[in-house]
């Protein structure tokens, strides 16, 4: 009788250790790259700003925001949450990555997220950066770009 017992504890502790282990491979799965999910979590942070674009790294685990107005936003899977902020005109810094498909960039205002992201194609990471060097130039600046009279000759 007394094996039958440690028979049954035995197969619910392998039991137990299987639904542990597929539950942890889950959550390693989840990320951004579900679109749907990235615009709720993003409007939910931020539910005045209007999104225009978002591009999400090949690893799913970040997400760039192209905003109206040509501001820009950020999210980043954090275990069991998402982290979103706005990125600042000017407080924001980007290099190509070693492999051409990335950015390396440095967040001044929040340098936890600094970080190399990868994307699939080296033409996303290029509209990225565009989206943060939109993101320097300043409204007022931009409006009196524009509004400048003809050169004449």
């Amino acid at each position: 009788m007394g094996i039958v017992v440690w028979c049954i504890l035995f197969a619910i502790v392998i039991f137990v250790a299987y639904y542990a282990t597929r539950m942890a491979s889950r959550n390693k799965e989840d990320g951004l790259h579900d679109t749907g999910l990235a615009i709720l979590e993003f409007g939910r942070a931020f539910p005045t700003e209007a999104i225009r674009q978002l591009q999400t790294t090949a690893d799913g685990q970040a997400v760039f925001v192209r905003l109206h107005d040509d501001k820009a936003g950020f999210m980043r899977n954090v275990r069991n949450h998402f982290s979103v902020h706005l990125i600042e005109p000017g407080r924001a810094r980007a290099k190509i990555s070693g492999t051409g498909r990335g950015l390396t960039v440095d967040f001044l205002d929040v340098p936890h997220h600094n970080g190399t992201f990868e994307f699939k194609t080296p033409a996303e990471a290029a509209e990225v950066s565009l989206w943060l060097l939109g993101n320097y130039v300043a409204g007022e600046d931009a409006k009196l770009e524009h509004h400048a009279p003809p050169a004449t000759t």
